[in-house]
């Protein structure tokens, strides 16, 4: 009852490892890491992320490099951890989304890191392709996750909205008394602030938000970014990098000509205020903010994004036992568990799918 998931979230920052525990019935987190990824592949992947020349010979090739890393990464970190091949059921793998375009006609998703090569590696059955059956289905494709914070962060006596601040922001709404769920992207989380910082500064992220705490709010740019149509826009709704990425920056900024460290602290404001608004306007009331993915450890900006939320209790999954770090990943992992149980891992009120969907194609093991 152990399984596997992976995954390289919008930041290409690593490649997050999970083994999840289903032994006692609940969920558990056993063991979690995030693997650097090799600077080429990295880079690549990165490249991937926008348009640019000979793109199917590119996405051909990572997909190919991005599949035998995941797998020798699996098998590395099963060795480090003690515990066989054998004794893993299956890999939840999701891969590296390249494009998600859920408002073009048809609407598409495309995710790499070919399952072949991580089954035919491991030895061990693979689930993969995890979110293209829902947007035939009419939904989104994304965010998959409110399934599994239902199963690990829901509470009969408070409302709780966990807010996952990866690349792009997500948030689930799990009202008290209830069994309802609602989960959308709110918009960005930390692609602005790593792009921008990344442009300027040639650092991958703002560690706790340090660059950005030496500048100041930008009133004007921040009105700018407010008009934002993605952020006011009922769910369903899903993004990524495709509409939050430098060029964002770049257009939102330049007619200003603000000190870089301004524009910085400007995009943490604004990134604080999306989600803030996501809560307020389509939660379920005060209650209990948990907080995980990578942006939990940005200070600065949970600083702010709890003073856009009084009344609300701020947490960390970590606080709740639940490793933030590690539980996108260990989504998947559960995933791959419901493909070969036969059960659904779409939310239809959440994605905007015409109903309930088994996920994901299995590649079994050698």
């Amino acid at each position: 009852m152990r399984y596997v998931g992976v995954m390289s979230g919008t930041s290409v920052d690593g490649l997050d490892i999970a083994v999840l525990d289903l032994s006692a019935g609940a969920p558990r987190i056993a063991q979690s890491t995030t693997v650097a990824l090799p600077p080429d592949l990295g880079t690549a992947l990165v490249a991937l992320t926008s348009a640019g020349d000979d793109e199917i010979a590119r996405a051909g090739t990572c997909d190919a490099a991005l599949g035998e890393f995941i797998g020798q990464a699996v098998l590395a970190c099963l060795e480090c951890w003690r515990i066989s091949p054998h004794d893993i059921r299956a890999i939840g793998c999701h891969g590296q989304t390249i494009r998600h375009s859920p408002d073009t006609t048809p609407p598409f998703t495309l995710q790499i890191g070919d399952p072949n090569r991580v089954a035919e590696t491991t030895g061990i059955d693979t689930v993969a392709d995890l979110r293209r059956r829902d947007m035939a289905a009419g939904g989104e494709g994304a965010p998959l996750t409110p399934l599994f914070h239902d199963a690990l962060f829901r509470d009969a006596e408070r409302h709780r909205i966990v807010v996952n601040i990866g690349g792009i922001a997500n948030a689930t709404m799990l009202p008290a008394a209830s069994d309802s769920i609602l989960g959308f992207d709110t918009g960005p989380g930390n692609a602005l602030l790593d792009a921008w910082i990344r442009h300027c500064r040639g650092e991958p992220y703002d560690r706790d938000g340090a660059w950005a705490s030496q500048g100041s709010v930008a009133p004007k740019l921040l009105e700018t970014l407010r008009g934002d149509g993605f952020v006011s826009r009922p769910p369903p709704k899903s993004t990524g990098k495709e509409l939050y990425n430098l060029d964002y920056v770049s257009r939102a900024s330049t007619p200003f000509d603000y000190p870089p460290e301004d524009v910085q602290a400007t995009l943490l404001e604004f990134t604080a205020w999306s989600i803030a608004t996501a809560v307020e306007r389509w939660g379920p009331g005060t209650g209990d903010v948990v907080t995980c993915g990578g942006g939990r450890h940005n200070h600065a900006l949970i600083n702010r994004l709890a003073a856009s939320l009084p009344g609300y209790g701020i947490f960390r999954s970590d606080d709740l036992d639940v490793d933030g770090d590690g539980l996108e990943a260990a989504a998947f992992a559960w995933f791959a568990h419901r493909t070969l149980a036969g059960q659904p891992s779409n939310v239809p009120a959440v994605t905007g799918a015409k109903g309930p969907r088994v996920l994901g194609a299995i590649y079994p093991g050698s």
